[in-house]
């Protein structure tokens, strides 16, 4: 690609040439590419359609504030059985998701002649973007530019169709490939791109080319302004390979470089430790400009950080955002699923991992909350608060979006409020939930497997769910029907707890023979038994979702009895006649099942006489 930027007038000016070889058994008998610029192009797009309905208020958006990408030429280029030809006229726009005749975020090329299973075609073309506001993690804010999804990007062509949807929420599929570009900025800005930059060239005119390249990735980025600051760092762990990390920070949180490299390389080393190295030499983490909306998201090998001006080391900020991006270079970047379909395969395998950093590498996290608009942070350090994926019942509300849609429903598909539960914090504590069934050992296995296997490849659930099948030599699938197929809540509870003395035996008995008063009987209990205590546990299963349990009972005396449950039925009764009162029953005490939604019902103590 050769692309000019006009930093006045906020238009790219853009020239590709798409070389695109159809790697499966299917003949194609056209083109799909995204337009995802045109999500800005007026009020009835899909997205602005979508995000009106939500409650956004597009009244206040000025003529500078929306956005376009417009193909003004399209050809095919001599290559193979194919011959020149401009076919600029016959694109047109077409809308598989939702028929809406305004959206123009999906161009369509027809074919006079299909691309056959392994043959190659060439593809020269000349679009325009118009930069939008600060919108989804794109835009331009003053002389700050963020520029993602801005060029004509083709769609992935599998099973003999194109997966290649509307832009009508903020997740994306592309195939991975290989990116030659060059950028042309006011000489003087710092460029940040996807990729290496190979070489830079002064034109004369005001204007400096900044050339990037990079292999195997699905996407290409690039943000540039003036105000940056340049820092470089090299990771090195042993058993890994070096990485050379790149920071552009902007002057105001110039006191934030070491934290932002710091989270950088905790998450090459434990992702690269646990899953599998990083493969590309070289990241760039990037500190956005203040409202620019394009914090905290990932693309290859480049991330967007966040922080507040005051974050002491207790907000973990930048921390938490820049593991949790960085660690999208594995699940996403690497590891590339369908995230507009699929979004917890990438979004909920990375809250997971971020979050088993967390426990591994920093101190338990502690309340903190911020005021004056956010500006100053107060921090409670006495309070200690959970990790997030420790348990579903963390979560105000959490029940209400848990029930709303199961998580293999489509993530665009998805009702509001579902969203984010669905993508992130139930899938994360479904993986949690199997690394504590099925021990790490185990499930290290797994998550490594499965990222080596599918590297630079597209996995789908099923995939993950028949590696889980086959490392742990266990049919999973009761699991997944629950928690992935069904919106059925997991809720074990103590219900009823009763210890009462064991009565005395009334009346005749035969000792040795002889034949004993009731009175006798009562007096020879007294002398040869101590009290004895009948205690009865009643647990339920409150919820749809079924898993093997343990409970725990623990007695005055300091004895503990452990009985494990396969969680079935609607309810389990146990009995003990034991020499001690019951002081203490736990459902699940370990807390293997994190997907629980109610912990506040697992236990039951005796309560004091005192």
């Amino acid at each position: 690609m050769d692309v000019r930027l006009n930093v006045d007038t906020r238009r790219i000016q853009g020239k590709e040439i798409l070389t695109w070889t159809n790697r499966t058994d299917f003949p194609a008998t056209d083109l799909q590419f995204h337009l995802y610029y045109n999500a800005w192009r007026n009020d009835r797009s899909s997205f602005l359609s979508s995000v009106r309905y939500r409650g956004w208020n597009l009244s206040q958006y000025r003529e500078d504030d929306w956005a376009y990408c417009n193909v003004t030429s399209m050809r095919i280029l001599p290559q193979g059985e194919f011959v020149e030809n401009d076919v600029t006229n016959s694109l047109e726009y077409i809308q598989p998701d939702d028929g809406n005749p305004h959206d123009r975020t999906v161009l369509r090329l027809p074919l006079h002649r299909p691309v056959y299973p392994g043959e190659t075609i060439a593809l020269e073309i000349v679009w325009e973007s118009k930069v939008p506001r600060p919108f989804s993690r794109t835009g331009a804010i003053d002389d700050y530019f963020f520029i993602a999804q801005w060029f004509p990007k083709i769609g992935v062509f599998e099973e003999g169709a194109w997966n290649c949807h509307q832009f009508i929420q903020t997740e994306f599929y592309a195939d991975y490939g290989v990116y030659d570009v060059r950028l042309t900025v006011p000489t003087g800005w710092v460029v940040g791109a996807t990729g290496r930059e190979l070489e830079r060239i002064d034109n004369g005119d005001g204007t400096t080319t900044h050339r990037y390249y990079q292999e195997d990735v699905h996407d290409f980025v690039w943000v540039t302004t003036p105000h940056f600051h340049e820092f470089h760092r090299r990771f090195e762990e042993p058993g890994l390979p070096p990485v050379e990390m790149r920071l552009l920070l902007m002057p105001y949180n110039l006191d934030k470089r070491d934290r932002y490299f710091d989270a950088c390389a905790t998450a090459l080393k434990y992702y690269g430790t646990w899953f599998g190295p990083y493969p590309y030499g070289h990241i760039t983490i990037v500190d956005p400009a203040y409202q620019s909306r394009s914090g905290g998201m990932e693309y290859p090998t480049l991330f967007t950080g966040g922080t507040h001006w005051l974050s002491p080391p207790e907000t973990r900020s930048p921390e938490s955002v820049t593991i949790h991006e960085a660690g999208h270079q594995f699940w996403y970047g690497i590891v590339g699923n369908n995230e507009f379909e699929h979004a917890w395969l990438d979004e909920g395998f990375n809250t997971y991992s971020q979050h088993r950093i967390f426990r591994e590498h920093f101190p338990p996290p502690v309340l903190y909350r911020r005021y004056f608009d956010g500006f100053i942070p107060v921090i409670f350090s006495d309070v200690q608060l959970a990790n997030r994926i420790e348990g579903a019942d963390r979560y105000y509300g959490f029940q209400s979006p848990f029930k709303t849609d199961a998580m293999a429903v489509p993530s665009y598909r998805y009702a509001p409020g579902a969203y984010r539960v669905n993508s992130y914090d139930k899938p994360a504590m479904m993986l949690h939930t199997l690394e504590n069934y099925l021990g790490w050992e185990t499930f290290q296995k797994i998550m490594s497997t499965y990222f080596q296997r599918y590297k630079f490849k597209h996995p789908r659930p099923e995939d993950f769910f028949h590696l889980v099948d086959s490392l742990s030599g266990q049919d999973m699938g009761w699991f997944f029907r629950d928690a992935y197929y069904s919106s059925y809540l997991y809720d074990y509870a103590v219900d009823q707890v009763s210890c009462e003395p064991v009565a005395p035996i009334r009346g005749y008995r035969e000792v040795n023979g002889e034949l004993l008063s009731p009175e006798q009987v009562e007096a020879a209990e007294k002398e040869e038994s101590p009290p004895q205590y009948r205690c009865r546990i009643l647990i339920r299963r409150w919820g749809e979702a079924r898993f093997p349990i343990e409970i725990k009972m623990t007695f005055a005396n300091g004895e503990e009895v452990t009985e494990s449950w396969d969680g079935q039925a609607r309810w389990k009764e146990y009995e003990y006649i034991k020499p001690a009162r019951l002081e203490k029953v736990e459902v699940d005490p370990e807390h293997k099942l994190a997907l629980d939604v109610n912990y506040s019902n697992n236990s039951w103590i005796r309560e004091s006489k005192a």
